[in-house]
């Protein structure tokens, strides 16, 4: 079905939901059959397949080839230092990653998102890994849609659906019916959509994808799929590696057969051969390579900037141009009143962000904005003409779906 072609009545009908939403027992038995709603960008891991990794390199290729020989030559302490080489390189740059994954997923725990649902009929919060199709959710100013929605009330609602169309300025939504064949994502004025933001208003919609089948979740698929691309410092250290260690390969070749013609005994000549491939191998390149991305992704943690993989440091690194625009990403987005205006009067405010302190001045002198009628009437009209409360918590200030009231 087609959503945004489709009348409400008929996708309640499709879902065997309503406009006063499901019944929890309803919710939790989808919940169980459809599962979550979250979209997995990338599959994780495993720690076995992370530590396996870090071998890959031709250079690392070569010295384990080196640390086999040796080691059917008996050469036990040459054998030692090669290998004993590989392995701290892995085991440094396996530490690293497994550091950084367990940071990532620390957060993602601590950033718990919410949604409003009707539950039979009465106004539930759910966390929005809980939301289910057919599902009737509430939408506020400053919240995220947290599943696919067709919209059938809306009241000057607005959503920044950048993250999906690229478009900058808020999308006027509706809750009427849209025809035609083709209407594209930034065309579907009556849909709402996972991950967009909220920038005015309120809505109601009902649930008609989640998880993998959101707009957000069918991109998530074809990042799954892209191509695997290489840092810089990367790449030429691959050519590199494949350029060293086939000279070494050959000079090894050419010794050793270079012997074999002068009747040198060939075990002699053969460990003299593996003994130039190894020194000319260097050795501590990859240890150093990955103590120093460790050390820039440790700097990087202590600014708050937590990097997952060691190589995408040294990408930050190359990094000489940095596109961006003045949609509130480089902000705090916490919009401060600092001056007033109203009957032919000028006001000064003080306080900054959502922290609830603050005095007003006129002529350099505190005022009492109780105290002044054409203030007490402009904060008034203020006041009543938004959606939202102030609710300190230990931490932060939240927004409450309780209404101000004058």
């Amino acid at each position: 079905m087609t959503w945004y072609q489709a009348s409400v009545d008929d996708i309640l009908s499709r879902f065997n939901s309503s406009r006063f939403g499901l019944e929890k027992s309803e919710a939790l038995s989808r919940l169980e059959q459809f599962g979550v709603n979250e979209v997995s960008f990338k599959k994780e891991e495993s720690p076995i397949h992370q530590f396996l990794k870090q071998f890959l390199s031709p250079l690392i290729y070569v010295l384990i080839a080196a640390g086999i020989v040796t080691f059917f030559l008996r050469e036990w302490a040459d054998m030692s230092v090669i290998l004993g080489v590989v392995l701290a390189n892995a085991i440094i740059g396996f530490i690293q990653e497994r550091k950084a994954q367990h940071a990532l997923e620390s957060l993602a725990k601590m950033i718990v998102l919410e949604a409003v649902v009707l539950r039979d009929g009465k106004r539930t919060v759910v966390p929005s890994r809980e939301v289910v199709v057919g599902d009737v959710v509430f939408l506020e100013s400053g919240g995220r849609v947290p599943a696919d929605m067709r919209l059938f009330y809306v009241k000057n609602l607005r959503v920044d659906e950048s993250t999906l169309t690229g478009e900058s300025m808020p999308v006027e939504k509706t809750g009427d019916l849209i025809e035609g064949d083709g209407v594209t994502i930034g065309d579907q004025r009556n849909m709402a959509f996972a991950g967009t933001l909220i920038t005015q208003g309120q809505g109601m919609g009902v649930v008609v994808a989640t998880a993998a089948d959101t707009e957000i979740g069918k991109i998530s698929g074809f990042i799954e799929k892209a191509t695997k691309f290489s840092t810089p410092l990367l790449q030429k250290l691959e050519v590199f590696g494949k350029q060293l260690s086939l000279a070494v390969v050959l000079l090894a070749l050419f010794t050793f057969f270079w012997g074999m013609l002068q009747d040198y005994d060939p075990v002699f000549i053969f460990l003299a051969a593996v003994g130039l491939a190894v020194a000319a191998i260097p050795e501590s390149l990859p240890a150093a390579l990955t103590i120093t991305l460790a050390i820039g992704v440790k700097k990087m943690a202590d600014r708050n900037a937590i990097i997952r993989n060691l190589p995408s440091v040294e990408t930050l690194g190359s990094t000489t141009v940095i596109c961006t625009d003045k949609t509130g990403t480089l902000t705090k987005n916490q919009m401060t009143v600092t001056s007033i205006y109203a009957g032919g009067h000028s006001y000064t405010v003080t306080g900054a962000g959502y922290e609830p302190s603050g005095s007003f001045f006129s002529d350099g002198r505190e005022v009492d904005p109780l105290s002044d009628e054409t203030l007490t009437l402009l904060l008034e009209a203020g006041s009543l003409c938004n959606d939202s409360a102030m609710k300190k918590t230990l931490l932060t200030l939240k927004r409450s779906w309780v209404q101000p009231m004058k």
